[in-house]
């Protein structure tokens, strides 16, 4: 029997197995001009970001979690030549960069290299300036690109290191991401190619709840596993209404038991992009939450109606819906921040809420965000500070940065 890498029943139960990358030379990539199209806000020190990003990763493992790298998974599937080709085909078929003869001599460069190599350029993009060497026809782009220092071929995926958002495992299935920008669909294309031809994931048979190529869009930083029948999914700037009612639909006829999806509306706010950026699972019964949103979520849980059709259950507040779907006489939502709206409010653009639990009341968050960890502290979770002086820049914290691919059942 093959084993099973694949089992998220919650948010909460012992780390076993993750997914992550460490960030590369993709983030050298990035320009002041490019910041807002490559979704930064600021310009990252990749070898201070690297420090930072191993450190969390030795502490994963230190709390016994194996941890896995999206960057070797895929360098290994591109050493069978059917996969390398079709991989390479559908990223030149969707690349905005290209053109009909740009596609042929990129296609043929990007072929000829090692499984290594291409793994890394599918990754870090194809500069213009690096096929000057080849022997082909000029035509105008490559007359004009003197004009654009930074021009590539195919660009870059800095965005790559928030492994949350272009799968998200559930159950012993995948949820593969249609990405809602242009920037970051390429990472959801790689995930997809991983999970149906790495080994790893053979004994999943490819089991999927969401497809990239669906026409709404869900990110995996929306989607919350609350419990073995309960998940949690934001209606958010990133992941659309009608995505989140397709994915309930599949969850719920997939047999996995999960009885319950609760959609939680947040604001449409490049502060609050994804629900893991505002709420996060601590514990059995505590959230940490950003005050700043609690009058303005509203919440509506959804269960399997009659055929193809859902049933629908508008609830008051976030804690009244959480009660009711995890079925629980009380909920601790602690405030980010410690009650203190400015705190909270710069807290929040340093992702205090996005906290990552490795078993139920122990969680990794960023140290910088004292108070907040603070006042976690004092509700009687173990908060495990990481630095994140760099890693910050791309507006993401330590549950954005993984992918859990297996947890204990608590």
């Amino acid at each position: 029997m093959k084993a099973k890498n694949l089992k998220i029943e919650s948010e909460i139960g012992k780390l076993k197995k993750v997914l992550v990358h460490r960030p590369g030379k993709e983030l050298e990539r990035i320009v002041p001009d490019s910041l807002k199209e490559l979704l930064f806000e600021d310009i990252p020190w990749l070898a201070r970001m690297q420090e930072e990003h191993d450190a969390f990763a030795a502490i994963l493992r230190k709390r016994g979690a194996e941890v896995l790298y999206v960057e070797d998974l895929l360098k290994d599937i591109l050493k069978d030549t059917a996969v390398r080709e079709s991989i390479i085909a559908e990223v030149i078929d969707k690349n905005p960069s290209s053109g009909n003869y740009i596609d042929g001599f990129l296609n043929e460069y990007l072929m000829s290299l090692d499984s290594n190599t291409l793994g890394e350029a599918l990754i870090a993009g194809v500069l213009q300036k690096e096929l000057d060497h080849l022997d082909r026809h000029r035509v105008l782009t490559d007359y004009l690109k003197g004009s654009e220092p930074y021009a590539f071929y195919l660009n870059p995926l800095p965005n790559l290191y928030f492994m949350r958002d272009p799968a998200v495992a559930i159950h012993d299935g995948m949820s593969i991401s249609a990405m809602a920008t242009r920037t970051r669909r390429r990472e959801s294309r790689y995930l997809s190619a991983i999970y149906q031809h790495h080994p790893l994931f053979d004994s999943c048979n490819n089991k999927t709840f969401y497809q990239d190529t669906n026409f709404f869009s869900v990110e995996g930083g929306d989607i919350l596993i609350l419990s073995p029948t309960v998940v949690a999914v934001g209606c958010s700037e990133r992941t659309e209404v009608q995505g989140v009612e397709e994915l309930a639909k599949n969850l719920f006829n997939a047999d996995l038991g999960i009885k319950k999806v609760l959609a939680v509306k947040i604001p449409r706010n490049r502060a609050f992009m994804h629900l893991d950026t505002v709420f996060t699972m601590v514990d059995f019964d505590k959230f940490i939450v950003y005050p700043g949103i609690l009058e303005q979520v509203e919440t509506v849980i959804m269960t399997p109606g009659k055929g193809d059709y859902l049933h629908y259950q508008r609830k008051d507040s976030l804690r009244e819906a959480l009660k009711a779907v995890l079925d629980l006489p009380a909920i601790n939502l602690i405030e980010s921040g410690g009650g203190n709206p400015v705190a909270a409010a710069r807290e929040q653009w340093n992702d205090s809420t996005n906290t990552l639990a490795i078993a139920p009341g122990v969680i990794v968050a960023y140290a910088r965000n004292e108070q907040s960890n603070a006042v976690l502290r004092q509700n009687g979770i173990e908060v495990i500070g990481i630095e994140a002086s760099e890693l910050v820049r791309g507006r993401g914290g330590p549950r954005c940065m993984t992918m859990p691919l297996y947890r204990d059942r608590f």
